[in-house]
Formats: C-alpha cells, sequence, structure tokens
C-alpha cells in the first residue's frame, strides 16, 4: 500500500532538557529529541519520562507527544482523530498503563489504543513458521534484557524473566576503563563517544577466557587493536611565534598604550584649562569691584568664599601644569624608543693593516701563553624540541575493551551486579517446562534488540544452548533482520492486519466502563491481570454481632 510508510517518519531520543533562562524563570527553553543536538553539553539537564523502561513522568509524556504530533503534521487541536498503538515494558505496571490510557484518552481524545510489547512486535514480524508458533525471545534493549517464551503465539508472562542491564551499563563500564586508562583524556572520554564505540567496535567473545589470552600476546594486539582519534587542538602546547615576532607585538601594544594615555592627558588638559579659565574670570570680577556678579558666579560654582575659589583655582594650576610636564616626557620617550639603540661598531684602525709579516708571526707565537687567559666565546647552542605527536597523544587504543564491556550481560559480576547471565537465566526458564516443550522452544530462539548487534553474540548463544542442551539435540538461533526497528515493523504490520477488528483495541468506551488499566489482549501484548480487592464485609451485618457478643473471650477474638 502507497499510503503506508515504509519506513519510520520521525525517528528521536526520547530526551527532553529544560534550560535555565533570567530570573523569573523568563526566557527558558524546553528542547526535545533531535532538537537537543549533542546531548553532552546538557547531560545534567537531560530528563526522560521513563524509569529503566517504564513511564513514570507523565508530564515529560506528555511533552513528547506533543512533539511527534508536531512534527508529524497531525493536529492536535480538540482531538487526535487517529487510533495509536503503543508499546509497553513485560508485564508493564497497571499503574503506568492506567496513567498512559488516562492521558491519551483524556488529554488527546483519541478513538482507540492498542498496547504490545516491543520484542514481541519484532518476534511477530520476523516469524519464519506457521503462525502462530513457540519459541524463546532474548530482549536486550538499553536499560535491560529479557527471556520470554512464547507457546503457541502467547506470551508466558508467568516464566518471563528480566536482567537489570543493557547497552547504557555496557557504556558506563567502557567510560570507566576508558577513564582510568587515559587519565589525561578524563573529559574527552564521553558517553556519547561510549555508545559509538560500543556499536562501532565492540563483539562478543565465544570463550571470554581464552580471547583474553590472545590478546597478552603482542602480534595479535598489534593486528587486533583499533585506534580511535580524539579532537585536538596545536594550541594546546602554546604559540609557535618566535621571538622576534613577540617582541614585536609587545612593542605595537606598548606604542598603542603610549598613544592611548597620551589623548587621554590632553583631553584631561583641554577640561581642566577651560575650568581654570572660568575661574579665573570670576576672580578677575571680584579685582574689578563686581561684586554682585562675582556672588551670583559664587553661587553657580556651588562656592561660599573668595579663600575656597583661590584654593581651587592653585589645584588646578598645579595638575594643568604637571599634565603639560607628563605629556612633554610621553613624547620624549617616544622620540627616544623609535631611535635604533644598536652601537655602531668602529671601523679598525687602518694601520693595522700596514704591520709587517714579521709582527704578525711574533704575535702567533705569543697566543699560546695567553690561551688560558683569554675567555672562550661561547657559541650559541641551538635549542633542541622534543619531538612530541599531539596527534598520538589523543588516540584511544582499543584493546581488550572490545570484548570486556559487552560482556557484562553474560557476566554481571564484572560490573558488581549480583545477578544471573543471559545464558543462566535462559537454563533457568528451560528447566520450568517440560522436555518436549523444551524442545520446541529451542528450535527458535530469537535475538531482537539495540543491544544484540554485537558481532558474534548468535555464536556465543549457539554455544551456551550446545553446553546446556542434551547430547545430539538441535536447536536453531536467529537474529531480527532489524533489531532497533524491527519493533516499529510489526506494530505496523499487526495495526494493518487488525485495523478492522476489535482485537486488541480499547475503545474510550472501555477505558470508561474498565478503567485505565485495561487491557485487551493479542498475539505481541501482556497478558491482562486484573486488580482484584478483597470483598469487605458490610458494616450493618457486623453491629449486631457486636451488640449480642458472648462472655467467651476466644469467640470474641
Amino acid at each position: 500500500d502507497p499510503a503506508v510508510p515504509a519506513e519510520p517518519l520521525l525517528r528521536f531520543r526520547s530526551l527532553a532538557a529544560r534550560s535555565r533562562g533570567a530570573r523569573g524563570g523568563a526566557g527558558a527553553e524546553t528542547q526535545v529529541g533531535n532538537d537537543l543536538g549533542s546531548p553532552e553539553p546538557l547531560r545534567w539537564l537531560l530528563r526522560s519520562p521513563f524509569d529503566r523502561n517504564v513511564p513514570v513522568q507523565l508530564e515529560l509524556q506528555e511533552l513528547l507527544l506533543d512533539h511527534v504530533f508536531q512534527r508529524l503534521g497531525v493536529s492536535s487541536q480538540g482531538c487526535v482523530d487517529h487510533p495509536i498503538v503503543l508499546t509497553e515494558a513485560v508485564c508493564n505496571p497497571l499503574y503506568s498503563r492506567q496513567m498512559m490510557s488516562e492521558l491519551l484518552f483524556e488529554c488527546y481524545q483519541v478513538p482507540k489504543v492498542s498496547y504490545g510489547v516491543d520484542s514481541l512486535y519484532s518476534f511477530y514480524h520476523n516469524r519464519r513458521q506457521s503462525w502462530p508458533c513457540s519459541g524463546v525471545v532474548i530482549s536486550s534493549g538499553y536499560q535491560c534484557t529479557h527471556i520470554l517464551p512464547v507457546l503457541e503465539g502467547r506470551l508466558d508472562a508467568k516464566n518471563c524473566k528480566r536482567i537489570n542491564l543493557g547497552g547504557c551499563q555496557a557504556a558506563v563500564y567502557l567510560q570507566r576503563l576508558l577513564q582510568l586508562k587515559y587519565p589525561g583524556h578524563f573529559a574527552a572520554v564521553t558517553l556519547s563517544r561510549m555508545e559509538e564505540i560500543l556499536h562501532e567496535h565492540s563483539y562478543i567473545a565465544q570463550d571470554y577466557t581464552e580471547e583474553l589470552q590472545k590478546w597478552r600476546c603482542p602480534e595479535y594486539y598489534e593486528n587486533n587493536v583499533h585506534k580511535m582519534q580524539l579532537p585536538f587542538s596545536n594550541k594546546l602546547l602554546g604559540s609557535t611565534v618566535a621571538s622576534e615576532e613577540k617582541q614585536e607585538k609587545r612593542q605595537q601594544q606598548l606604542r598603542r598604550l603610549q598613544e592611548l594615555n597620551a589623548r587621554r592627558r590632553e583631553e584631561k588638559l583641554q577640561l581642566d584649562q577651560e575650568r581654570l579659565d572660568r575661574l579665573l574670570y570670576v576672580q578677575e570680577l571680584l579685582e574689578d569691584g563686581q561684586m554682585d556678579q562675582f556672588h551670583k558666579a559664587l553661587v553657580e560654582l556651588n562656592m561660599d568664599s573668595a579663600e575656597e575659589l583661590q584654593s581651587y583655582i592653585n589645584k588646578l594650576s598645579l595638575s594643568v601644569e604637571q599634565t603639560k610636564q607628563k605629556i612633554l616626557q610621553s613624547e620624549v620617550n617616544i622620540e627616544v624608543d623609535v631611535v635604533d639603540s644598536k652601537p655602531e661598531t668602529p671601523d679598525l684602525d687602518p694601520l693595522g693593516s700596514e704591520q709587517s709579516l714579521e709582527d704578525v708571526e711574533s704575535i702567533n707565537e705569543f697566543e699560546p701563553l695567553f690561551a688560558e687567559e683569554q675567555p672562550e666565546v661561547e657559541k650559541p647552542v641551538a635549542a633542541v624540541q622534543p619531538v612530541f605527536n599531539l596527534a598520538e597523544y589523543h588516540q584511544l587504543f582499543l584493546g581488550t575493551e572490545r570484548i570486556r564491556a559487552p560482556e557484562i550481560i553474560f557476566q554481571p559480576s564484572l560490573i558488581g551486579e549480583d545477578q544471573a547471565g543471559v545464558a543462566e537465566t535462559m537454563q533457568y526458564v528451560l528447566e520450568r517446562y517440560s522436555k518436549e516443550q523444551q524442545a520446541i522452544l529451542v528450535q527458535n530462539v530469537f535475538l531482537t534488540g539495540g543491544n544484540t548487534m554485537y558481532p558474534g553474540l548468535k555464536a556465543r548463544i549457539q554455544k551456551e544452548l550446545l553446553e546446556m542442551r542434551p547430547f545430539q539435540s538441535s536447536f536453531q538461533v536467529s537474529l531480527a533482520s532489524s533489531p532497533i526497528l524491527d519493533a516499529w515493523y510489526g506494530a505496523r504490520d499487526w495495526a494493518l492486519e487488525y485495523t478492522n477488528r476489535e482485537e486488541g483495541w480499547i475503545s474510550r468506551k472501555d477505558y470508561e466502563e474498565k478503567g485505565g488499566e485495561y487491557l485487551k489482549e493479542h498475539c505481541a501484548s501482556n497478558v491482562y491481570v486484573p486488580i482484584r480487592l478483597p470483598k469487605q464485609a458490610p458494616r450493618a451485618a457486623e453491629a449486631p454481632s457486636r451488640a449480642s457478643g458472648t462472655g467467651n473471650p476466644g469467640e470474641q477474638a
């Protein structure tokens, strides 16, 4: 159908950051998703509506939904007249689903909603057998990893297991390793770069201990180490300008300062001279006997007597003389700086050239006698600059870190987590079924999620299954065609198939009658477990029994 998009129209990370504005909240700006750009400068301001993979902050979730509807061109004024398919966590808490349904139905007035599990949508999209089929889904994402058994196309929620480890913990562990290895680049080893290294350079070892032994060989290290170049600037080692250029720049700065000071002195001299002329004019009024004009001028000058006027005249006269002397001195200094201060070498005595050859030979005879007394002339020694490659200094060498970071999903004890790994948890899940059901489940072990894209993960799971399964038993391991986007592809396929059906859709009528936590099950959904409150006995029936209480304390108790 050309009306159905083959790829997602909008992709962004579920993050938001509210920048601080001026005092009083003016100028504060909220950025969402791709508008953030690089998350590192705003790392301390980032907020997410999710606690691991469960939405808990519905205010931020509403902000993300507004961003989605705005970028997709969906009008959200009054209502959003579109059905919505939304993913949720495995065994999602009822309170979280209730708040999400309340947001969608009350705020956006959507006609109907369907909830499903992202890994089950991916399993539904990559089905290779006739549906419904059975299998084990291993879903590893950013925050956690799930082991989901699927029987006859439906999730067996009672035997699902969750490991609280994912790509985020691997990135943090890799960051810690490289910061300890390169303390000089502590700030450059950011989480964003660690996620990039995990996606492009890491892999899963089939045998972790044996792989570490290989890395001890120098030849293996040289052939398999990856180098990552960090950004750097040549200005970090200081300026490479020659000393003569530095001296010339200093002289230019000195001339500019001298010119600026001279201009300021001239301006100050002009102002003081104008004030002095004004005061001398007032003093002439007093000498001419024009008392009325003299007193009026004193009032304008904010002075009380002729003595105060004379004091101001003396101070200004002294200031004007001092400023004139400074200006003359600065002009003399500038003229002296312009003159070349290097002494000229005197001409040699012309009579020296008329010395006879015998005199020169006699002088040469006495030279060895005075050799010790003559001071040795120091020869200029060329400064040896140490060879330092700044580009090599800003390189990260990725050796065993390539396998140590992703290994935590198999050995959580590497980072101090008291949890079971993927292989151990999968064996625990399989042991909860009969041997016939185990044989059916292991025929379709499905890997999905962004944290399953490491090279070698499929071979590692096959090796672990080979060790835990009986001798000569068969199993099948498959990887999602697109581990990140297959959940969206599966949700799209399911929505197209069930658009005109009532199965799996929660209408507004169902929401009003059965509450926000209500869920209609389908092939890729959770199992709905309604809230069962204990029935309380009516108080009217309890009152007579209390009134007719017997004397037996045991019966009363």
